[in-house]
């Protein structure tokens, strides 16, 4: 898909641990916090923090979409179903979880591209905008436009008043 400047969060589709294709135009009109998870990362107990404000916030039009990645420390070597057992049976994660992807180099993911474009982080100042670490969040509004980045050591927690 080219980019343009109509493109949103919402252009983009990604697939499930189950296997199943989603367009994210499915979430349209509400706030997305979409973070690269890991299983065997030390920000990995965020996932508490994650499930907390989506459950604080789900019925107010807020998600938490969360895109395994192994490309840092090969911190999730998991299968689908292994991912999908670990957040249920260790953090009871209810929100949705996406099939393992790549967020930076050639292989990353289109969204994960965009993502990078649009908040570049810390060191886009010197055309570094790739991910550092695990647990990094984008924010992006209800019309699918990205507002905010956050590195892998802001907390959920802090992030109620931004998401309010």
């Amino acid at each position: 898909m080219p980019e343009d400047a109509q493109q949103t969060v919402f252009s983009f589709s990604a697939r499930l641990l189950d296997g199943a294709d989603i367009s994210l135009d499915r979430f349209r009109g509400r706030v997305l916090l979409i973070v690269n998870t890991a299983s065997q990362c030390g920000f990995t107990p965020q996932y508490a923090g994650l499930e907390s404000l989506y459950r604080t916030y789900k019925d107010l039009g807020f998600e938490v979409l969360g895109f395994p990645s192994n490309q840092f420390g090969r911190q999730e070597p998991g299968t689908a179903e292994e991912i999908g057992a670990f957040c249920s049976k260790n953090y009871g994660v209810s929100f949705p979880i996406f099939a393992k992807i790549d967020v930076n180099g050639p292989g990353a993911h289109p969204l994960y591209r965009f993502l990078r474009k649009q908040k570049p982080g810390a060191f886009g100042i010197f055309g570094l905008s790739r991910i550092q670490w695990n647990f990094t969040k984008f924010l992006a509004g209800r019309g699918g436009k990205v507002v905010a980045r956050y590195g892998p050591s802001t907390e959920p927690k802090a992030l109620a008043l931004p998401i309010e």
